[in-house]
This record gives structure tokens, sequence and C-alpha cells, in this order.
């Protein structure tokens, strides 16, 4: 359903529901396994999130719903069944590594809105992108009101959830929706080679900075204290001095 492939600071967490990722408990479950798995392993610095499917993730099973809207009882679980995917998207968005999606087909309600919890988006040129729940009567209620609003703005947000559009990722990246978009046969090795780069990274720098961006996002958050903080942490590095003391010495 859902493998995870740690090889040093780089975590592969492949989703693998045929045939279009569809979100259900057993999915949400061992997705946040994964996530328990990755937060316990401090030397992984990276967690790239891909699909061996031909979607990313279409989103919640409609299947599941719809066997529970005809009683107030089964509306009622399915309420709780999205606070419960809203709690566990918020922890990957938290997660003190970096996280990338890597979409490569379809991300589509809930599909997109996993992609929005994580910090990083690269996306294949014809991938189908949006939250286009409204045609059914819904709204993305996983975090994507929320998320696509902070990130891409609330013009776009208004654009793609009012009117129930999906764009393609050649489209979404001047949206702001994605940060880089590819050609399909280029996307995995794209994908790889960022997530590689990133975790050549100190993971220790990766995720103090992460958190002093999300301060930046919050109102009253004290980001400029909390950036003298961690500079005087990673100031006491060993793996930070001993990076500026090989700068210095290659310049000379």
């Amino acid at each position: 359903m859902i493998a995870l492939d740690v090889d040093g600071p780089l975590a592969v967490a492949t989703l693998s529901r045929a045939p279009v990722n569809a979100i259900d408990e057993h999915w949400l479950e061992r997705f946040d396994e994964v996530l328990s798995a990755v937060q316990s392993a401090p030397a992984v610095a990276v967690l790239l999130i891909r699909s061996s499917e031909r979607a990313f993730s279409a989103g919640a099973d409609l299947a599941l719903m719809r066997s529970r809207f005809d009683s107030a009882d089964g509306r009622s679980r399915m309420v709780d069944f999205v606070r419960e995917i809203q709690r566990v998207y918020a922890r990957l968005e938290t997660l003190p590594q970096v996280t990338i999606a890597e979409i490569a087909g379809p991300a589509l309600g809930g599909g997109l809105e996993l992609a929005l919890a994580c910090d990083l988006r690269i996306a294949s040129n014809n991938a189908r992108i949006g939250l286009p729940e409204a045609r059914l009567g819904l709204l993305p209620g996983a975090g994507g009101t929320q998320r696509l609003t902070r990130i891409a703005g609330e013009a776009t947000a208004r654009r793609l959830i009012l009117g129930a559009e999906v764009v393609t990722g050649l489209q979404a990246c001047p949206l702001g929706i994605v940060q880089w978009v590819v050609s399909h046969d280029s996307l995995s090795s794209r994908a790889r080679a960022l997530a590689n780069d990133i975790a050549s990274l100190p993971a220790c720098a990766l995720a103090t900075a992460k958190r002093c961006i999300s301060a930046a996002l919050t109102p009253g958050g004290g980001g400029y204290e909390l950036e003298l903080l961690a500079t005087a942490r990673l100031l006491a590095q060993e793996e930070t001095q001993g990076r500026v003391r090989a700068f210095l010495e290659k310049r000379r």
C-alpha cells in the first residue's frame, strides 16, 4: 500500500494502492506509520513521496464516502475521517525533514492536499492537478482551502476551488502550486536528483530553517528571535564549524 525505503539521509515513500491511491482508513493508518518511522530517524534529512500507480492520488475513497452519507451516524464518521486526514497531513507538514511530492499523474482532491502539505512539489508537465470537490457538492476539507490559499494566493485558490478547475503541471507552475515542472520521462530522475541534493545538506540546518519559515507564516510567531536562537545552536554544531572551515580553506 505504501512502501518506505531509507538510504542514508534520503527516505522514499512510494504510494501503491491500486489503481489511483484512493485514501481510506487503512491507507491513512499506513501513511501515519511511515511518518512515525521518518520522524524517529534523525539521520534522514529528506522524505520524497512518489507513486507507483498511474495517479499520485485521486483523493478520498468515494466508495467509502458513498457507504456512509445515507445516515447521520455515517456522515459523522466521515467527518471524523476527514478530521484524521487533517491531523496526518498537519503532521507531514511539521516533520523536521524536508518533504518533496513527486507528482507524475493526477493529484486531485485529497491527493493534491497531500502534496500541498509537503515543502516542495515537482510535477510532470501533463500531470492533472486540482481540487474539484465542488463538482460533487463538497469542498476540499483536508486542508485544501487553507494551504492552497497560503501557498498560491487567494486569487488562485478561488479560481481552482470555486471553479472546480483542474490544471496541468505546466499550468500549475506559474500559478505557484508546484515549484518545478519537467517532462514525464525525466520526472523520476529529476525528483531523485533534487532530493539527493537537499539531502546532502545538514539535517539540523534544514530542520531549523523549516521552523523559521513556519514562524514567518504565524502572526506573532517571533521569527526573528527564532532565527537568532537557531543560529546560536547551529554555530555550536561540529558539522557547521567543519563546513565553514572547509569552505574557507577551499577559497584560500
